[in-house]
């Protein structure tokens, strides 16, 4: 994980509430605890505070406890067409 872009998109999906470490795990190769030490390093530490709190014991944030109703990792509305900028 060297690139920038790749940080910044590991961290937009940690704080994402519908994507499971899982998810992480296979685009990125790291494990849970990988991603709360990059978030714990990256992050300023109140901001971690919350993130964790948001995080422990979230059902949606791990495949094994999602409820079946649970089809999809992000929220339909989440990604927004960008108008191009010049």
């Amino acid at each position: 994980m060297t690139d920038l872009g790749d940080l910044d998109r590991i961290i937009e999906m940690a704080w994402e509430d519908r994507t499971p470490f899982e998810a992480i795990e296979t685009l990125y190769g790291l494990r849970q605890d990988d991603v709360i030490a990059l978030m714990r390093r990256e992050l300023k530490p109140r901001s971690f505070k919350v993130w964790r709190a948001r995080t422990r014991g979230r059902k949606t944030k791990h495949q094994a406890l999602r409820s079946e109703d649970v089809m999809r990792s992000h929220c339909k509305t989440q990604y927004k067409i960008k108008s191009a900028k010049k």
